[in-house]
């Protein structure tokens, strides 16, 4: 629960602390006493939006700040303490405390247990602490998703598990169709390319290249075409060193190689040292007779031939137009080659694939649909629960005839399909017999709504149980009889969570357990000591101001005794 709330340059709050107790706590004031700017400090610790607005003028910053008492196994804690907040225990409960500023140039900052945290943990936080109903929340009432909202909670775990095991086959399912379509548009222009890739390839099989044949065949034209001075340039090579011996200016190599090596032969038999330069003389010999054997080898292949020469000719013709289509060399053209085969395989393959997907998309797709029928049926289910008890509910607050219908439309064809489900949630009420049940977008009046919607926190604090509910003129609209049952199903609340009311209504305030009045003082402004804790004839005096706006009447005096005492049997049958 929260014990208390202390505000600072919030409005027309200066600086004041407001206590709180279990069970039901009304806030009551004249208009512009302040108690809107209550329920705004509490939206600031929840993590709503800072507005600069809020900030007292001449003030440097708002600064609003709670403190709880919490369960140490409380959701609220774990959240807290996994954003750094210091969590200490006393007497086995946690004091948290949260807190928020607005500087006056429009920064915000949030605390959580002494630690600056983002604002969301604020939310998070929050949301496990306190249930914030206000005139917002009536009109969100009015909206589909708020309205499937409210029935999930009353449906509870097992809707909520079918939900989230829905929600995460829809997304896996949506993937899919999204891979299958994306699939679709690529294969489309795959094919279109394959078919251009299969055209080069059908060019490049009919000419067969071999890896580096562009090179061997512009070395072997150059051979071809110059055939006739090759020969005769090879021969006199050949003739230089082995040719028949003429006179002596034209004597070939191995026979001067010969005549030397005899000599040294010779010499060699005197003196050894010139064994060495014999030895290379005979390696020279050698050299020089293998190359006149290499040379008269060429010499055999060197002849001209036209025909050949031709078929070169035209193979690199043929191999030039390849690559000027597929790449510089031959090499290229044949990597070009592996790459478009390889593209082409792909493409080939991508049958197989989309197959593959398609089994997939229609499993997924199957499991959406089953999924979507069992959260269907645990909303109807719930639906019909939730109709009947808030119906009892609208009975005890003065709406004798009223009826509501939770109306839940399942949509059958997939494409509808949502990531919520398949189902439509509307709220219908008929408030009174030979009424028409109509939507409460359509039907329902402020008043009406106010109503409904303390039925419906009735219906599901024990559904979706927070510590603490906050009000916020949920007695707008109605008066009389209907708001003294406002008041009842109010402590009835009560008896099972902490509920903070700020009201209009004396019918209402006379329920409470703890009665704080906001008041201005006389410089306009509200400070710590314009709340004060009304009890006994204090509490009476604000009741009659409240039902008469007259400080010292007798009528209303008695008035409100009669409300008191009413509030007083009510409280005593919940003890009994």
């Amino acid at each position: 629960m929260i014990e208390r709330i202390q505000i600072r340059g919030l409005g027309v709050i200066v600086d004041a602390t407001i206590p709180f107790s279990t069970g039901l706590t009304v806030i009551t004031g004249e208009t512009g006493a302040g108690k809107t700017m209550v329920l705004s400090g509490f939206a600031l610790l929840a993590g709503g939006k800072a507005d600069v607005g809020m900030v007292r003028s001449g003030s440097d910053q708002a600064w609003v700040d709670g403190e709880w008492s919490v369960a140490p196994e409380s959701v609220a804690v774990q959240r807290a303490s996994d954003a750094g907040a210091e969590v200490e225990i006393e007497d086995g409960r946690v004091r948290l405390l949260l807190a928020r500023t607005v500087a006056s140039e429009g920064r915000s900052r949030a605390f959580a247990g002494g630690r600056a945290v983002p604002a969301g943990v604020l939310q998070d936080v929050s949301a496990a602490l306190v249930a914030v109903h206000g005139q917002s929340e009536q009109i969100r009432l009015r909206h589909a998703d708020t309205q499937r909202n409210l029935l999930d909670r009353f449906a509870g775990v097992p809707c909520l598990e079918a939900l989230s095991n829905y929600r995460a086959a829809f997304a896996s399912w949506r993937s899919t169709v999204e891979r299958v379509q994306h699939l679709i548009d690529q294969r489309e222009s795959m094919e279109r390319e394959a078919v251009l890739l299969r055209i080069g390839i059908a060019e490049i099989d009919a000419l067969a290249p071999l890896p580096g044949e562009d090179v061997e065949l512009d070395r072997l034209a150059a051979r071809l075409s110059h055939a006739g001075t090759l020969l005769l340039d090879v021969l006199a090579a050949h003739d230089a060193l082995v040719g028949e011996d003429g006179d002596a200016s034209n004597r070939n190599i191995a026979s001067i190689l010969g005549k030397a090596m005899a000599a040294l032969e010779r010499a060699v038999e005197v003196d050894p040292e010139l064994t060495s330069a014999l030895e290379r003389l005979a390696q020279m010999s050698s050299l020089a007779s293998d190359a006149a054997v290499e040379l008269a080898t060429y010499a055999t292949d060197v002849e001209a031939d036209p025909a050949r020469q031709a078929w070169v000719e035209q193979r690199r013709h043929d191999l030039g137009s390849l690559r000027r289509r597929y790449g510089a060399t031959i090499d290229e053209v044949l990597a070009w080659q592996a790459a478009a085969m390889a593209s082409v395989a792909e493409v080939d393959l991508g049958d197989d694939r989309m197959q593959q997907l398609a089994a997939l998309e229609a499993a997924q797709r199957q499991e959406v649909v089953d999924r979507a029928h069992e959260l269907s049926r645990l909303r109807s289910g719930a639906a019909i629960a939730l109709a009947e008890q808030v119906t009892s509910e609208l009975h005890a607050l003065a709406m004798p005839d009223a009826s509501l219908v939770v109306r839940v439309t399942s949509r059958e064809d997939i494409s509808d399909l949502s990531s919520h489900g398949a189902d439509d949630v509307e709220l219908l009420l008929r408030p009174h017999m030979g009424a028409d049940f109509r939507p409460l977008t359509k039907g329902a009046s402020g008043g009406e709504l106010s109503r409904i919607m303390l039925a419906l926190e009735v219906v599901l604090a024990g559904a979706d149980p927070v510590p603490t509910f906050i009000f916020d003129e949920v007695d707008a609209g109605i008066g009389g009889r209907a708001a003294v049952e406002v008041g009842r199903r109010l402590a009835r609340l009560a008896r099972t969570a902490q509920v903070i009311v700020v009201t209009h209504l004396p019918q209402v305030a006379a329920f409470a357990d703890q009665h704080v009045v906001v008041s201005k003082g006389a410089d306009g402004v509200v400070t710590s000591s314009s709340v004060v804790v009304a009890s006994g004839r204090d509490r009476v005096s604000e009741l009659v101001r409240m039902l008469s706006g007259l400080d010292e009447s007798e009528a209303g005096a008695a008035h409100a005794e009669e409300l008191l005492a009413v509030a007083e049997l009510e409280r005593a049958s919940g003890r009994s």
